[in-house]
């Protein structure tokens, strides 16, 4: 804290600056952001590199004006990033989380799909101390929360169940939900049904259900990205 003289006298206290980094410190370390992800900000992400799909451009300014509208202009909703693997969905959903820590005092965290799938499932062994709503319950409460790579578990009655319940109360309670994915934003079957999803890829409908998926769109604003593996090309020919 500071003292500062008052112009008619007296003294006023504020915060010094090393407190508001301490807490913005505490937090990051509570947002659980993955080591592999630490470096990832708004300001690292890169969209220009040559051959670049214009669609990287276009979702790093969505996620630069989602930050700075936060929480005034996004009623609550947040954003569902799609595209293949390797597009930088993650780095951008990390970086948005980092920004709104560090500019907006947000208490945020990042939650795997997968990896939340597995610890409520450990949670039903009798010999773990941890419950399943000692899992989900922060989940349920993040001010913001990083929901990275929906639907990669193999989808099943009890995993659909599970989204469900996640996606709703987050949904009832307003939260911000910043949700990254592999699969295009389509219905089971990409809208052709058995047939049609024999015959092309999976979609997000196929891997949530089509219920939450509808979901998502009144909790999400949609943020397509297309283009190559980032790591596969740009990244393999920098350690070249």
């Amino acid at each position: 804290m500071r003292v500062l003289p008052r112009p008619g006298g007296g003294r006023a206290v504020e915060p010094c600056e090393c407190q508001a980094e301490q807490r913005v410190a505490r937090l990051l370390r509570r947002a659980q952001i993955p080591v592999r992800y630490e470096h990832c900000s708004l300001d690292s992400y890169e969209a220009s590199f040559p051959g670049a799909d214009r669609s990287l451009a276009a979702a790093h300014l969505m996620a630069r004006r989602f930050v700075d509208g936060y929480p005034a202009t996004t009623g609550g909703r947040g954003l569902l990033l799609t595209g293949s693997i390797g597009v930088g969905k993650t780095h951008l959903a990390v970086g948005i989380l980092q920004a709104l820590i560090a500019e907006k005092g947000v208490h945020g965290l990042f939650s795997d799909y997968r990896e939340l799938l597995k610890e409520i499932q450990h949670s039903y062994n009798p010999q773990v101390a941890t419950t399943e709503m000692e899992i989900l319950q922060p989940v349920f409460d993040a001010e913001v929360l990083v929901l990275d790579e929906l639907g990669a578990a193999k989808p099943t009655d009890w995993v659909w169940d599970t989204v469900a319940l996640v996606l709703n109360t987050r949904y009832n309670d307003k939260r911000t939900t910043i949700i990254t994915t592999n699969y295009p934003d389509l219905p089971p079957g990409g809208g052709n049904g058995a047939a049609g999803r024999a015959q092309r890829e999976e979609t997000l409908g196929d891997r949530i259900g089509e219920r939450m998926r509808s979901r998502l769109a009144e909790m999400c604003v949609v943020v397509e990205m297309h283009g190559e593996d980032f790591r596969r090309t740009v990244g393999r020919a920098r350690f070249g």
